[in-house]
């Protein structure tokens, strides 16, 4: 975990298996050559998960990230991702495949299928790919900026600090318990925490225990929110008094894939 942000950060929104749309992203941004291979020199590039469902080629994303990440290691930069909840979906499913929970009313192959589980995903999917996944942090702290999947609070759940929510969802997502998997699962799922009335104050406590000046998360749609067309998506979202940064663009359902420099200034303010 860097406490200071002293080279170039950026951000990515969730890609849902849109490995052609991430290439063409990265490499409007600088970060890849046009063979897709790693440019960043000394850049921090983080993904907000969610690699995988919903479009044509999680592996491919999956596999892509992984090579820039090592491409990186290369050089002075680094790439990484914080854990998706459909990264847990996905590997629930290919560990426990229909098993009922305790309730005896969800299993995760319901819920794989329900949420745009794709099986070339979970045919491609390898012992490597699984160990990967499996030991991303779920939150992360870069510089001023926080970085995790939902906008939730759910994760103070496991911790209080990083280190403990880290070990928390590590160890659950390691053993063998089916309830503790989709407790994972749920609370990553959950979302909307720093929209209302309460949201900023929300957002303010969750950095008061955690560090940093700036929630960055992806999981909930711009779009979806605003009440517009996902096409009309052109950046990210900063909202809660600028405490927190919305960066999923809803590639999926048409929107752009954003891939964004922190701290974020936007440009309608310049």
């Amino acid at each position: 975990m860097r406490e200071r942000q002293d080279r170039p950060l950026y951000a990515v929104g969730d890609i849902h298996g849109h490995r052609d749309e991430l290439v063409a992203a990265l490499r409007e941004t600088g970060l890849v050559d046009d063979a897709g291979d790693w440019t960043g020199q000394d850049v921090d590039l983080w993904f907000m998960g969610d690699f995988v469902d919903r479009g044509p080629d999680g592996i491919g994303v999956i596999d892509l990230v992984m090579r820039l990440a090592e491409q990186a290691r290369e050089s002075a930069g680094t790439v990484d991702s914080v854990l998706g909840n459909h990264e847990v979906l996905m590997l629930g499913y290919h560990r426990f495949g229909d098993t009922s929970d305790a309730t005896g009313l969800h299993s995760f192959g319901l819920s794989w299928l329900r949420n745009g589980g794709q099986e070339s995903d979970q045919a491609g999917l390898t012992d490597e790919h699984i160990e990967w996944l499996r030991t991303r942090p779920a939150v992360t702290r870069q510089g001023e900026h926080l970085l995790m999947h939902a906008d939730t609070t759910g994760y103070l759940d496991w911790g209080a600090t990083i280190d403990e929510i880290n070990a928390t969802v590590a160890g659950q997502l390691t053993g063998d318990d089916l309830d503790q998997w989709f407790t994972v699962w749920r609370t990553m799922t959950a979302r909307h925490a720093f929209r209302d009335n309460h949201g900023q104050a929300e957002a303010e406590r969750m950095l008061g225990v955690l560090g940093g000046e700036q929630i960055v998360h992806g999981h909930s749609i711009i779009a979806e929110w605003l009440g517009v067309d996902p096409k009309a998506i052109t950046g990210p979202m900063p909202y809660a008094g600028d405490r927190v940064l919305g960066i999923d663009g809803g590639l999926y359902d048409g929107g752009p894939c954003l891939v964004v420099e922190l701290p974020y200034a936007d440009p309608a303010a310049s």
